[in-house]
């Protein structure tokens, strides 16, 4: 048997190809938009593509199916309870897949959506269970929210009450050594406490993981429906872009260089200028109206809360970045980076001087001072799990995935000071209300951290 796991950190994404030796047949489960890792892999193993599985129809990404359809001819799969614009095998519960020897069994799962499977795999078919592919039902000390977009009626207690009988009648149910192997880890909004590590056990979630513990159906629907990150907008469109015909990803697509007066009748048509760079050099010289969108944070979902999808976006990065980030872009169904202009060292072409400016930073003490004297808004662009550790007082709860349908909520008659846990996502939001024409924002340097740090000391 081969069982490949491919993880990227900017969506903390895995997905799966997994292969029988002996007769060279090979499914890829939840796949990613650019699909070459996948097709690379098949060719280094001997391998033919057949089938592309998805546990569910996503939200936080665009999934590759549709571009392996193209390129392999493979059937589609999604649980029974499915419905999309293309054909599709429906998996029934207790299916089993055969490869030749590996053998893959369907498992309903639903809970986080509807539709939701996982695939309980063996290296062949009266062996015991070797891994199961979780989907968004079992995380790494988790469990998939229940709120996202799903198929039918119920509510979201509904699917929070399918998802206890999907972990203590089904997966629960498991051997101790089967190897759990999910489709998202830490810094998914798909959960709230997913763990950094990629793969584990039945056993070891049996004794670790807090959401799997002994408790009561009411309990655990309490547990998993409080606290969530806020959903970010683009989920929706997401998961209304997995269930649609949708325009294939074009591997070969460039976008081009941008001039400096290219660039400045883009500003001046308001075309969404997303700026990938630091927090400190975007700080220190930006692009009147861009926003801050590190590219060494989460960058793909990041770009989805501040830009619409189908939204023209250029890019302003770093040399050797512009095509990786409009790519990270795609991922998520932004498919419409028109250009890009590279920074290096900070200087930004003379002939967009008069554009430049700098972005205000607010320090742990001047904060103090501010609230001292209520001369300032202070806004928390946490999410609402991350208040439940500590919180600034007087500070205005709206998480980043909220801010742009909340900004009428903001007072605009004195300076408003941004804050995040440590300071990349106050950058963006801070940026983001600068752009949407409110003055007098700047962010808050170490974020909650260095607050609570200065707040012990002093």
């Amino acid at each position: 048997m081969i069982l490949e796991q491919y993880y990227i950190e900017c969506l903390s994404h895995a997905s799966y190809l997994i292969g029988d030796e002996g007769t060279g047949r090979a499914v890829v489960v939840d796949p990613r938009r650019d699909i070459a890792e996948y097709l690379a892999d098949a060719r280094r193993f001997g391998l033919t593509i057949e089938g592309v599985i998805n546990t569910h129809f996503h939200a936080d990404f665009v999934s590759g199916h549709l571009e392996l359809l193209d390129t392999t001819g493979a059937w589609i799969g999604f649980g029974e309870a499915a419905e999309t614009e293309y054909p599709i095998r429906r998996l029934r519960r207790g299916e089993h897949l055969s490869l030749g020897e590996v053998d893959l069994e369907v498992l309903s799962t639903p809970g986080h959506t509807w539709e939701s499977i996982s695939l309980l795999v063996r290296e062949h078919p009266e062996a015991a269970p070797s891994a199961v592919l979780t989907g968004d039902s079992l995380f790494i000390g988790d469990v998939g929210r229940p709120d996202l977009a799903n198929l039918g009626e119920g509510s979201n207690t509904d699917l929070a009450r399918a998802m206890y009988r999907t972990i203590h009648d089904t997966l629960l149910r498991l051997p101790d050594p089967v190897t759990v192997m999910p489709a998202h880890g830490a810094g998914s909004s798909c959960g709230k406490n997913l763990s950094a590590e990629l793969t584990s056990t039945i056993g070891e979630q049996r004794r670790t993981n807090p959401s799997v513990q002994p408790m009561s159906e009411d309990a655990f629907v309490a547990l998993i429906t409080d606290g969530q990150p806020a959903v970010p907008a683009y989920f929706a469109a997401d998961a209304a872009l997995n269930k649609t015909a949708r325009p294939l990803l074009d591997p070969r697509r460039r976008i081009p260089a941008m001039t400096a007066a290219q660039l400045r009748r883009e500003l001046a048509s308001g075309t969404r200028v997303l700026d990938a760079r630091t927090p400190d050099d975007f700080a220190a010289g930006h692009l009147r109206g861009s926003v801050n969108v590190g590219f060494d944070g989460r960058f793909a979902e990041t770009g989805g809360m501040v830009a619409d999808i189908g939204e023209k976006i250029v890019l302003i990065t770093y040399p050797g970045q512009e095509q990786d980030a409009a790519l990270r872009l795609a991922r998520v169904g932004s498919d419409h980076a028109a250009g890009y202009l590279t920074v290096a060292g900070g200087a930004f072409p003379a002939a967009l001087a008069d554009l430049v400016q700098t972005a205000p930073r607010t320090t742990v003490a001047d904060l103090a001072r501010l609230l001292a004297a209520d001369a300032v808004t202070l806004v928390d662009i946490r999410n609402p799990g991350e208040r439940e550790f500590g919180v600034i007082p007087s500070a205005v709860p709206i998480p980043l995935a909220q801010l742009r349908t909340r900004i009428g909520e903001l007072p605009t008659d004195r300076p408003i000071v941004v804050h995040c846990a440590g300071g990349w996502r106050s950058s963006v939001a801070a940026s983001l209300l600068r752009a949407q024409g409110i003055g007098q924002v700047s962010d808050l340097l170490g974020g909650y951290h260095d607050w609570a740090a200065h707040t012990i000391t002093t």
